[in-house]
């Protein structure tokens, strides 16, 4: 009893450490059964047999059985089979679910024995597993920042033979991730540019897609599907028909989901659909309206469809037809599919499966060769035939390296740039030679320089009114170098062709800008033998460029020094069509232009020829010429002047005049 009350008298810790004290001086009982670990270490024999198992009982009874069959196995006189690497592997690959676990070495180990033959069925098996793994993983990671750099690698794998595969991967993905779905279709859109068998291919499997989930009414596939579906008729790849016959389809026989699921389809295509089919477009929205009207769907559908036509008042702000960064595809290159969704459908599913190729390698070869036309070579193209032929090699050291093209961007991304950085650097200068001394430090490659012209020649003309700080740019640059005043040069013929385009400020503008240059020596007068003064070749814009351009050119110059310029008989060719003497229609029509725009002076030479040929021609014909006169005295038409006269001077003006016009003069002079 007092062994009892000491014990409640001692802290826990005393009781724990008096149990534990117990349970020690039993311990060595317990252990006395098996030797320490060191000692059983040392004990063990090299034949012992030892199976791991947590039930001892058990452990000794499967000891037992193994011991028993090395016994039988020893005194049978079997041997182990030697490991054969291509049966393992072919076991391996066989099985549904790609085997138990193998170490990476030893798995290398196995592809690199199977793949000695590379047109086996083990080798293309293994191929085909890495293509399927490949194009998972580039789908599955591509977005809107990568997506340039994702599509050479995914061109860079067999995609026409791995089309079932990749089709398959791109609908997954989307499936379960219905926000990248513009991604997707912009991904799809440009494989459609160059092998149209996939984009029609994916395009097929989402209308059979569609079209089963919608007869199951399984709602999740169908919005996905469709969601697809309408971003491929943005991008071009599917017809606009699909979309509205999915719309009909939906609309039909009106459900809670059918609506639901058109009216999203629609916030995808409506843009689409109001720019290319705006008829079928107000069709479908008048079918949204009657089944609002009807009113026997659910209050929360009735809510989308009005949220659906407050979209189409703000014309899909929010659902433009390419998003931003998406739109890489140039309308002529891609290649659309009229595909219905009542036409009998090729899935093609087993192009899933893996199937034995017997012509293996001489398809890749071909895909190897599309593959260099798309993205303009290989870094390992030659690596084979360097290494059969020495002599070969030394040949082909000597010839030059052909220069690889990639992908190229047609956007024009850097010459935008370009043009933006000339365009501030003008801006932000004080003065002319300021801006030229910017301009000139700008890198601007070979080739590019009309571009800098050009800009300087279109700030200009966005002025209010001309600023001569342009103008001394443009000398400046003309003087500095050839090639410069060469681009001006080019410049001048282009704006002179499609100067009609231009509203009348921006036209002074210009014709002021030219005017400067030319009056200051820094171009070439020879650029006039691109104008033809004549009534057929010029336009009302072109004769008030031309008038401006002199008008400019007499300011600075003066009228005596320009009409000097004129005459220079070193440049006469080049005023041959300016002030033309081989038709006198032309002649009149130049004489009558330049002095009815104050430069009288330039068509003296013009007068005395269409004097000198006056003379020498028939009296008669000569009834039929238009006198040149002063500009005050009104012009009187050769056929008016002809009806005129007593009907003798009728008839013999008439002999002059040829074919049609002749028979309407006898018919007036019958009448007189």
């Amino acid at each position: 009893m007092s062994a009892i009350v000491q014990a409640a008298q001692l802290p826990d810790s005393t009781l724990y450490k008096r149990k534990r004290s117990l349970s020690r001086s039993r311990s060595p009982v317990s252990r006395a059964r098996s030797p320490p670990a060191h000692r059983r270490r040392r004990s063990t024999s090299p034949t012992a047999i030892r199976v791991e198992d947590a039930d001892p009982v058990r452990r000794q009874e499967r000891e037992r059985q193994l011991a028993v069959r090395l016994a039988e196995e020893e005194a049978a006189g079997t041997k182990k089979p030697e490991f054969d690497a291509k049966a393992e592997f072919a076991k391996l690959i066989t099985s549904k679910s790609g085997g138990v676990y193998m170490p990476p070495a030893r798995l290398r180990a196995l592809q690199a024995a199977a793949s000695k033959d590379k047109s086996s069925a083990d080798y293309q098996r293994l191929s085909w597993d890495a293509l399927r793994k490949s194009l998972t993983g580039i789908v599955n990671r591509v977005n809107i920042g990568n997506i340039k750099d994702v599509i050479p690698e995914l061109f860079s794998e067999n995609l026409i033979r791995g089309r079932g595969l990749f089709a398959r991967s791109v609908m997954k993905a989307q499936a379960s991730s219905l926000p990248f779905t513009p991604v997707f279709a912009c991904m799809v859109a440009i494989i459609n540019t160059k092998l149209p068998q996939v984009g029609e291919l994916v395009l097929t499997r989402l209308i059979s897609q569609f079209r089963r989930s919608f007869k199951r009414n399984d709602k999740v596939v169908c919005h996905a599907t469709s969601t697809f579906i309408g971003h491929l008729v943005n991008q071009g790849v599917a017809h606009e028909i699909i979309a509205l016959q999915m719309l009909v389809l939906l609309l039909e026989r009106p459900t809670d989901d059918s609506v639901e699921i058109a009216v999203g389809f629609m916030r995808e295509v409506g843009a689409f659909l109001a720019e290319n089919s705006p008829k079928a477009n107000n069709g479908v929205y008048e079918r949204f309206r009657a089944v609002l009207h009807e009113g026997a769907i659910d209050k929360r559908v009735q809510y989308m469809i009005e949220v659906l036509f407050q979209v189409r008042k703000d014309k899909y702000k929010d659902n433009p037809v390419l998003p931003e960064g998406l739109d890489l595809v140039q309308e002529d290159d891609q290649i659309t599919h009229q595909i219905s969704l009542d036409d009998e459908l090729q899935v093609q599913e087993g192009l899933n499966i893996y199937k034995f190729d017997a012509n293996y390698l001489e398809n890749e070869a071909k895909y190897k060769a599309i593959k260099d036309e798309i993205l303009g070579g290989s870094d390992e193209s030659g690596s084979d035939s360097d290494s059969e032929d020495g002599s070969d090699d030394d040949d082909d050291d000597e010839a030059p390296a052909e220069e690889k093209e990639g992908i190229a961007d047609m956007t024009e991304t850097t010459l935008t740039n370009l043009r933006r950085v000339i365009y501030l650097t003008i801006m932000n200068s004080l003065n002319y030679e300021e801006a030229v001394h910017k301009l000139m430090k700008i890198n601007i490659q070979e080739g590019q320089e009309i571009e800098l012209c050009n800009m300087v020649i279109e700030c200009c003309s966005q002025e209010r009114s001309y600023s001569n700080f342009y103008g001394l740019i443009g000398e400046r640059f003309s003087k500095l170098n050839r090639v410069w005043c060469e681009n001006f040069e080019e410049a001048f013929a282009t704006y002179y062709e499609t100067i009609h385009r231009y509203e009348t400020n921006r036209l002074r503008n210009i014709a002021r800008f030219f005017g400067h240059l030319l009056a200051s020596d820094a171009l070439s007068w020879a650029v006039f033998s691109v104008v033809k003064m004549n009534e057929d070749d010029t336009t009302s814009s072109s004769r008030i460029f031309i008038k401006i351009l002199m008008q400019e050119m007499m300011e600075e110059m003066g009228l005596k020094k320009l009409a000097e310029r004129f005459k220079d008989p070193t440049m006469a060719e080049n005023y041959q069509q300016v002030f033309p003497l081989d038709n006198p229609k032309n002649t009149r029509f130049s004489i009558n232009y330049f002095t009815s725009i104050g430069l009288g002076i330039v068509t003296e030479e013009m007068r005395e020829h269409l004097k000198t040929r006056t003379r020498t021609i028939h009296p008669a014909t000569r009834a039929t010429q238009i006198r040149i006169r002063d500009p005050a005295v009104p012009a009187v038409h050769p056929l008016v002047a002809a009806t005129r006269p007593r009907r003798q001077d009728m008839l013999i003006a008439v002999a002059a005049v040829p074919g049609e016009a002749r028979r309407l003069l006898v018919e007036i002079a019958a009448e007189a």
